[in-house]
């Protein structure tokens, strides 16, 4: 067992609420192993394919990661979770987190291109006003 992966008892509250392979296909590998290595990429910030082999593989993590928020597995482990740290006075619900906004500058945000007005008449595009955009000699 490697650092941040689930303990024993950790792991007998979280089993029964894991989904069942299906019949079809094959056998599917073990949740501990993807559970822990979506835990492991979660806390190091690394890319899916870089996971260490411990955790299987890493197409297999990455699809149950993204299959498990669809079939509410996610949230019945949040739920069970958050149930045992209440019971035990771990969590505390009167807390907020707050953030903060920072407003992009508008071509960072996507902002629609063109069509652009046509120039004022007796301007060229780009010419500052009062002067014509004709060439001196």
């Amino acid at each position: 067992m490697g650092r941040g992966d689930l303990t024993n008892a950790e792991w007998e509250r979280l089993q029964p609420l894991l989904p069942e392979g299906s019949l079809r296909g094959g056998r599917w590998n073990d949740h501990r192993q993807t559970i822990n290595g979506v835990l492991y990429g979660a806390r190091t910030g690394l890319p899916w394919r870089d996971l260490p082999e411990r955790f299987g593989s890493w197409v297999t993590v990455y699809k149950r990661h993204r299959r498990w928020p669809g079939d509410g597995t996610w949230q019945r482990l949040l739920t069970e979770i958050q149930a045992g740290q209440d019971a035990e006075g771990r969590l505390d619900w009167d807390i907020a987190v707050d953030s903060t906004t920072v407003r992009a500058h508008q071509h960072a945000a996507g902002a629609p291109r063109g069509p652009f007005p046509p120039p004022a008449p007796g301007r060229q595009r780009g010419t500052p006003p009062g002067q014509s955009g004709a060439i001196r000699c």
